[in-house]
C-alpha cells in the first residue's frame, strides 16, 4: 500500500502554481493562494492540492497519516541558492573589528576575512568539517529551508577544495536537506601564491576543475569576480574551463565595486548573478533579457551595514529575481530565510509575494529544480512549512518570521509536529 499523508486544515496554502520558467514582473505576485485548503502526498510526492471540501476519493483521507495545519499558513519549503556551509569556526575576531570600525577590506588585508577560513579549513579533517556542519543543516530544516545550494571556496588549493565537497557530499547522503554543491574555488587567491594570479588562475581553471569534474562533487562553479578578487578576464577563462568540464555555473557580481560581472554571467550563460549590490542600469537591463537570476542577499547587507542591492530595479526591469541568505562565517551568518524575505521587504521595497517567489519558485528554477521544488503542486517534492499565522503577510511583518508549526521534507516531518 502507498503511504500516503494528508495535510488538511490549512487557512492560507501559498501553491506558487505557474509557469515553470523563471517568474518575472506582475507573474512574481501570484502566490497561487488556495483557503481552507489540504494536500494529498503519496510516496513523499505531492499528487492533489486544493479546497479541503473537494478532496477528491475521500478513501484516500482515510487511508492517509494526517497532518494538522490548524489554520495555519502553507507554503513551499524555502530554496537557499546561495550559502557557504562548510566551516570550522565562526570569525568572530573579524565581528568584533567590524564593530569597531574596520571595513571588508581592511579585515582581509589584515589576515582575516576569506584567508582565516581557510586556514582553519585546511588544518581540519573531513570528520571534523562533517561534525562542524551538521548541526548547520539540522537548524537550516528548522528555519524552513528544505533545499540549499553550497559553496566549497574555503581550501583554495585542490586538495581542501576537493575535502570540502567531498564532506558536502557525505552531508548530503546522511541529512533531508536537499544539497546542491558548488566549487568555488576561485573564492581568493590563496597565501602562498600572493602576487602569482595567473598561476592560481591556471590552477583553478586546470587541475582543480578537471578533479572536481572527474570525481562529480559539483554541479556548478562559481567565481568571486570583483575588486581585489578575479578579473572579468580570469573570469571568464575560469567560466570557460568550468563549462568545458560539464559544470553549470554561477557568479559573485558587483557586490564591492561595479566591474560589469554581471554582464559577463549573462554573457556566459551564467544561472545566476549573486549579490548585485553595485550593479548598474546597463546590467541590470542585460539581467532583464537574460535566464540568469539576479540572485540578492540582503542579510549581507544588514551584517555588513553596507547598501541593499536594488531589487525595485531589476523587478520593474523584468529580472527574474531571487532571494538567498549567504550563510557563511564572517559576512552572513544568517540561516533564516524568513528573516531574508523581512529584509527583502522592509529594506529593498519588495512586496510580500515578490519576496516568497523569490525565495521559493525562482530559487528552485535558479538551481534547475523547477520540475521538483518551489511550488505546491501535483509532481513535486511534498517539502512544506507551515507558519502559525492566519496570513500570509505575517511572514515578513514578524522579523524572521512568525512560529513555524513544522516542517516537512519528502512527505515526512522533520521539525515540528
Amino acid at each position: 500500500m502507498a503511504l500516503r499523508v494528508l495535510v488538511r486544515n490549512i487557512g492560507e496554502c501559498l501553491t506558487l502554481i505557474g509557469p515553470e520558467g523563471p517568474r518575472r514582473g506582475a507573474q512574481m505576485k501570484k502566490l497561487g493562494l488556495i483557503r481552507d485548503a489540504a494536500v494529498l502526498i503519496e510516496n513523499g510526492t505531492i499528487a492533489w492540492v486544493g479546497a479541503e471540501r473537494r478532496m477528491p476519493e475521500p478513501g484516500k483521507a482515510r487511508l492517509s497519516t494526517h497532518v494538522d495545519a490548524k489554520g495555519g499558513v502553507v507554503l513551499p519549503g524555502y530554496v537557499d541558492s546561495h550559502t557557504h556551509p562548510v566551516w570550522l569556526h565562526p570569525r568572530l575576531d573579524d565581528f568584533e573589528k567590524r564593530l569597531q570600525g574596520a571595513s571588508y577590506e581592511e579585515i582581509a588585508k589584515g589576515g582575516g576575512g576569506i584567508l582565516s577560513s581557510v586556514n582553519g579549513v585546511r588544518g581540519a579533517t573531513e570528520e571534523d568539517l562533517l561534525a562542524a556542519l551538521k548541526p548547520r543543516l539540522a537548524r537550516f530544516l528548522a528555519a524552513g529551508t528544505t533545499t540549499i545550494e553550497a559553496k566549497s571556496g574555503y581550501g583554495l588549493d585542490a586538495e581542501n577544495e576537493l575535502k570540502m565537497l567531498r564532506v558536502l557530499k557525505k552531508a548530503g547522503q546522511d541529512t533531508p536537506l536537499t544539497i546542491v554543491p558548488t566549487f568555488l574555488g576561485a573564492h581568493a587567491v590563496p597565501p602562498e601564491l600572493d602576487g602569482r594570479r595567473a598561476d592560481y588562475v591556471r590552477r583553478v581553471a586546470g587541475e582543480m576543475t578537471s578533479k572536481v569534474s572527474e570525481e562529480r562533487l559539483a554541479v556548478y562553479a562559481d567565481v568571486f569576480c570583483d575588486q581585489g578578487y578575479f578579473t572579468l578576464e580570469e573570469t571568464r577563462a575560469m567560466l570557460t574551463a568550468a563549462k568545458a568540464a560539464g559544470l553549470k555555473t554561477r557568479l559573485h557580481a558587483d557586490q564591492i565595486s561595479r566591474t560589469g560581472a554581471a554582464r559577463l554571467a549573462v554573457e556566459m550563460g551564467a544561472a545566476s548573478a549573486d549579490h548585485l549590490d553595485r550593479v548598474g542600469s546597463e546590467e541590470i537591463a542585460s539581467l532583464a533579457r537574460s535566464e540568469t537570476a539576479a540572485c540578492l542577499l540582503p542579510a549581507s547587507n544588514f551584517f555588513l551595514n553596507t547598501p541593499y542591492p536594488p531589487a525595485r530595479l531589476l523587478l520593474d526591469a523584468g529580472a527574474a529575481v531571487t532571494l538567498a541568505t549567504d550563510f557563511n562565517p564572517g559576512t552572513a551568518p544568517c540561516l533564516s530565510m524568513a528573516f531574508v524575505v523581512s529584509l527583502a521587504c522592509t529594506q529593498m521595497k519588495m512586496a510580500v509575494s515578490e519576496a516568497v517567489t523569490a525565495a521559493t519558485a525562482n530559487a528552485a528554477w535558479s538551481l534547475g529544480l523547477q520540475k521538483a521544488a518551489g511550488t505546491i503542486e501535483p509532481g513535486k517534492r511534498a517539502d512544506l512549512i507551515c507558519y502559525d499565522a492566519m496570513d500570509h503577510r505575517e511572514i515578513a511583518y514578524y522579523v524572521g518570521g512568525p512560529p513555524l508549526l513544522w516542517v516537512m521534507k519528502n512527505g515526512t516531518l522533520v521539525h515540528g509536529s
